[in-house]
């Protein structure tokens, strides 16, 4: 018993030595990219998958239970491949070229969004979405930044978010088929499941009837 208790605190010793080699920074970090693209993607995508799959899909509990635990796991494993792909891409151009420049990481992303998000379901739809709406956000103020655009003299974000609310509700009227599934699924409980109810049950306790009155 002994002996397996010092032979495991000595492979610690050599894990956590090798871990302290400069020279194996590079692919020891792509590991550990991998194992926070991970976790992080489940951490994000359980609680969402949790809230939408209990507010608006229909299913038995187990039917449920699994539709958020494939969500969840494309989710983490989507973003745990990307992460290695580019810290991978990254340290090989690195390598080659003897530094790193910016354009080693637009790059390596690239490939790697195409290889990793390329497929266009729900999951991948929904974080290029996301990227995208603060891709457009960062590259407005980079442009004030560096002068491409004047300071606005009044905060422009009252303006924003006029446009935004009001493209997104006539789109929604209008060509709702243009909207992703989830949002759609949002917009129809907040503004026309409102517009019904038969008594106070379904009026101010539930969003519908659940039985056949």
């Amino acid at each position: 018993m002994a002996g397996g208790g010092d032979s495991f605190r000595a492979l610690l010793r050599a894990a956590n030595a090798l871990l302290q080699q400069r020279r194996y920074h590079a692919a020891l970090a792509v590991i550990k990219g991998f194992r926070n693209g991970a976790v992080y993607g489940a951490k994000i995508r359980a609680p969402h998958a949790l809230v939408m799959t209990f507010l608006f899909k229909s299913g038995s509990l187990r039917e449920k239970l699994k539709s958020i635990a494939q969500a969840t796991y494309a989710h983490s494993r989507n973003l745990a491949y990307f992460v290695f792909t580019y810290k991978g891409l990254l340290a090989a151009q690195s390598r080659l070229q003897g530094k790193k420049i910016p354009f080693h990481s637009f790059l390596a992303a690239c490939i790697g969004g195409w290889l990793v998000f390329g497929d266009n379901n729900p999951i991948n739809s929904q974080i290029i979405m996301y990227l995208l709406s603060r891709i457009l956000f960062g590259l407005s103020r980079l442009a004030v930044e560096k002068g491409y655009i004047p300071q606005p003299k009044q905060d422009p974000f009252p303006l924003v978010a006029a446009l935004v609310w009001g493209t997104v509700l006539w789109l929604f009227e209008y060509h709702r088929e243009t909207l992703q599934p989830s949002l759609q699924a949002s917009m129809t409980y907040l503004y026309e499941d409102s517009e019904v109810w038969h008594d106070l049950s379904d009026f101010l306790v539930y969003n519908k009837r659940t039985d056949s009155k």
